[in-house]
C-alpha cells in the first residue's frame, strides 16, 4: 500500500510541475500582457514585475524536487537518516523565498501604484502560503529528528540483544 501512495504522490507532483511550468510560461506572461493593455501607464513595469514573478515560482519547483527526493528515500526506507534533513531544509528555505518574494513584490506594486486588489490579495495568499509551508514544514522536520533519533536508539538496542543472545 505504501509504495502505491508514493507512486501516487509521484504523479501529482508531477502534475504540480506541469501546472508551475505552465504559469510561469503561459499565464503570467499573457497575464502581463494583458495589464499593460488594460493600464499604458505601468507598462514600463511588464517585463520586470514578470520576471519577478516566475522567479518567484521557482521555490514551488525547488520544493516539487525535494518532496520526490523524500519520497524516493521513503520507498528506500532510508527517509530517517541524516541525509533527509537537507531535503527538509531545502524545503523550509524554499518556502521563507516564497514568501519574501511575494510579500516584497506586493510591496513594489503598491509603491509603484500599480496595486490592484485582486493582485495584492493573491500575492498576500502567496506569503502566507510561502510561510506556512516554512513552519509547517519545520514542525515536521522535528518529528523527522525525534525519529532518527529513535531509530538510531532502536538499532543500538537491537545490536546490544544480539550481542546477548
Amino acid at each position: 500500500m505504501g509504495a502505491v501512495a508514493v507512486n501516487f504522490l509521484k504523479v501529482l507532483l508531477v502534475v504540480a510541475m506541469g501546472g508551475v511550468l505552465l504559469v510561469q510560461l503561459v499565464v503570467l506572461p499573457e497575464q502581463a500582457a494583458w495589464m499593460a493593455s488594460q493600464a499604458p501607464e505601468l507598462a514600463h513595469l511588464r517585463y520586470p514585475v514578470l520576471t519577478i514573478a516566475a522567479l518567484g515560482l521557482v521555490p514551488a519547483q525547488v520544493v516539487v524536487v525535494c518532496l520526490w527526493r523524500l519520497l524516493t528515500m521513503v520507498r528506500d526506507d532510508t527517509v530517517f537518516s541524516p541525509a533527509a534533513f537537507r531535503w527538509v531544509d531545502v524545503v523550509i528555505a524554499s518556502g521563507i523565498v516564497a514568501a519574501v518574494v511575494a510579500a516584497g513584490l506586493n510591496v513594489g506594486l503598491v509603491a509603484a501604484g500599480a496595486g490592484q486588489p485582486g493582485v495584492m490579495l493573491m500575492l498576500g495568499f502567496a506569503t502566507a502560503v510561502g510561510a506556512g509551508v516554512a513552519l509547517l514544514v519545520y514542525v515536521l522536520r522535528l518529528l523527522l529528528q525525534r525519529a532518527v533519533a529513535l531509530d538510531a536508539e532502536t538499532t543500538a538496542l537491537h545490536a546490544e540483544l544480539d550481542g546477548v543472545v
